[in-house]
């Protein structure tokens, strides 16, 4: 049709249409620098200013010195836990040696290991003299429509609902975490004060490798960004998360929420859970020094195993979803440093600004796990291995291969609505 038009004007009206069309193409191009620097500035000032001060870790470590009840609750801790030798031991003596002074005992669901873990458990109880108060469950094989880590739960929980007293609370916690000082008692003085269903938190992740130091922290610091804490403690806000390495709920809110039937299929297991246990009430998310995780990550093959072990999953399966995130995160992590390095004028400022506020942003976590303020510099390349992880998430689903973790692929099994 524009051909059509052109031949019904006069000659230089042609010429100036021509013209006019030839440079519109060629000034869009000059223009989207600037507009994709703008795009990932504005980005960075809201995610600063504006979605729950994710970025202050430090903020977050605020469990209070525990007061003294006169009746403290009784808990029943459930640890699933599948080859889990290299950390079990330290996990059940950190637990059963809490001074906690109410009721406290341990179910350890073996999950067919093969390497020990119920025997270094057992161990571990009767060298502190605590084997009255440890129970080792054999797990049986796992049925279809289960996750591997739930149906172990879901078999521990049994077992704690068929005594004769049931718990206050039960503990969800992983067979690699370790807990310190008074912690338990710290967890339950924040749920009875502040009438909690769910106290979660997330473990302090081991950085000590190249690889933990290259994408431990970020690790974090992206799960803050989904999941914001200050939104998630909110009474007023829907958004649910929790920390699998450390879930204290109130054993009849877990009840009311459908018990772990309900998330039966879920790989984000603990947001899913989190999720539930704000509909019956309360729910608190934070950091803290003395619940850390001693599993270790030598490679950046095996912290991307981790992360490609539900990444797709986070993203519902959706390869439209896919395509989408890894468009946001070029132009939120990766656009600020090729703009800032080679554009030039305005473009380059707007994107040198972005890449400053997500080096600047990094900060707080960075010094909450004791790296150098460098990494903060390095964030754009950290990113850059997180999508990289993602896209290999959702190979591994396409190959059958989802959700692979110790031997079980199990992405995208039945799950109840």
């Amino acid at each position: 049709m524009l051909g059509a038009v052109n031949l019904l004007i006069d000659s230089g009206g042609a010429c100036h249409r021509r013209s006019t069309v030839s440079r519109e193409p060629e000034l869009s191009a000059a223009h989207l620098p600037l507009i994709i620097a703008a795009v990932a500035l504005a980005i960075w000032v809201y995610l600063i200013a504006a979605r729950g001060e994710f970025w202050r870790t430090p903020k977050f470590d605020d469990l209070a010195p525990a007061p003294g009840f006169m009746n403290w609750p009784s808990i029943a801790v459930v640890v699933p836990a599948r080859d889990e030798a290299a950390g079990v031991g330290r996990c059940v003596a950190s637990i059963l040696s809490q001074p906690y002074p109410g009721a406290l005992s341990m179910v350890l669901v073996d999950d067919q290991s093969q390497d020990g873990t119920a025997q270094i458990a057992a161990d571990a109880a009767a060298a502190i003299g605590a084997s009255d108060r440890l129970t080792v469950l054999s797990g049986r094989p796992l049925p279809s429509g289960w996750t591997g880590k739930l149906w172990a739960v879901k078999q521990g929980l049994t077992v704690v609902e068929g005594r004769p007293a049931l718990p206050d609370y039960v503990l969800l916690t992983d067979a690699d975490i370790v807990y310190s000082g008074d912690m338990l008692m710290r967890l339950v003085a924040r749920a009875q004060n502040d009438r909690l269903a769910m106290t979660s938190v997330m473990a302090k992740l081991r950085c000590e490798s190249f690889a933990e130091k290259y994408l431990i922290p970020a690790f974090v610091f992206f799960f803050e960004m989904l999941y914001p804490f200050a939104w998630v403690r909110s009474r007023t806000r829907k958004t649910g998360a929790a920390a699998g390495g450390c879930i204290l709920a109130k054993w009849d809110a877990l009840k009311n929420a459908g018990g772990i039937d309900a998330i039966r299929g879920s790989l984000i297991d603990d947001c899913a859970l989190g999720v539930r246990l704000k509909t019956q009430g309360p729910v608190w998310l934070g950091v803290s020094h003395n619940v850390i995780s001693v599993r270790a990550s030598e490679t950046v093959g095996d912290v991307g195993q981790m992360i490609s072990r539900s990444a797709y999953a986070q993203l519902h399966y959706s390869a439209v979803l896919l395509v989408g995130v890894i468009v946001a995160m070029s132009v939120v992590f990766l656009a600020p440093v090729v703009i800032a390095l080679f554009g030039h004028g305005l473009a380059a400022a707007f994107a040198a600004i972005a890449w400053l506020l997500m080096a600047l942003a990094f900060q707080p976590t960075l010094r909450y796990y004791g790296q150098s303020p460098l990494w903060g510099a390095a964030l754009p390349a950290i990113a850059l291995a997180y999508m990289v992880f993602t896209v290999n998430s959702a190979l591994q689903h396409f190959q059958g291969r989802g959700g692979m973790w110790k031997g079980r692929a199990q992405a995208q099994v039945s799950n109840p609505q």
